[in-house]
């Protein structure tokens, strides 16, 4: 379910750049980055499925590192008049 629960927020934000609103794709994808970041941390390694790839603290370093870095990307480009 964790898995699951991450693709559909994936799902959104693939929906925000197709619909031509790729800044708040691009936050939108960080969310689910860090959002599986949590499910690593919080669930056992049995319920989490393929989001466990390493071990715990590798896993979460990882999603926490790419998705704070894809949120801070999406949030500090200039909208130059776009939303």
């Amino acid at each position: 379910m964790p898995l699951l629960a991450v693709f559909a927020v994936v799902l959104v934000a693939v929906v925000f750049v197709l619909a031509d609103r790729w800044r708040r794709g691009a936050f939108v994808f960080g969310l689910a980055t860090l959002l599986a970041a949590g499910f690593r941390l919080c669930l056992p390694a049995e319920r989490v499925g393929l989001l466990a790839v390493r071990g715990q603290r590798f896993d979460v370093a990882a999603l926490i590192a790419v998705g704070g870095a894809i949120v801070w990307l999406a949030v500090s480009i200039d909208p130059l008049g776009t939303d």
